[in-house]
């Protein structure tokens, strides 16, 4: 299977560690999902987010500084058995936080739609929910 790689780089007004948060605390981040959401904060621990759409593990966790996951989502022409690696890298800027993204072993017919989807479903409600 070919694959594609996507980097995003977005700005967030709070704090590194509670972008982490919105991310790794299942309840925060089913509230600004508005979906179920399972997420161990443990190294090869599960997850699973949007209603079991994404699951996968946690790879490496450094409390408000960086998260790195394996995803699979549930899409057509997605193997069972894949994994997409997701990199957030979390650090200050100026009052907020500049979140540095990474998602590599995409299936090239999926990259531009988890480009955009990410954007829709995870980095505008952020924003929404973190200026509430």
């Amino acid at each position: 299977m070919k694959t594609k790689n996507i980097k995003q780089t977005v700005t967030f007004s709070a704090k590194p560690e509670e972008v982490y948060e919105l991310l790794m605390n299942a309840k925060k981040h089913s509230d600004f999902t508005g979906s179920e959401v399972k997420m161990s904060k443990r190294p090869n621990g599960k997850f699973t987010t949007y209603d079991g759409y994404c699951n996968g593990y946690n790879i490496e966790l450094e409390d408000g500084k960086k998260i790195v996951q394996a995803w699979h989502f549930a899409e057509d022409g997605w193997d069972d058995e894949h994994f997409s690696i997701c990199s957030f890298a979390f650090a200050k800027a100026g009052k907020g936080t500049k979140l540095s993204f990474t998602q590599t072993g995409i299936p090239v017919h999926k990259t531009k739609a988890l480009s955009d989807g990410w954007k829709q479903y995870y980095w505008e409600p952020m924003k929404a929910f973190l200026n509430m």
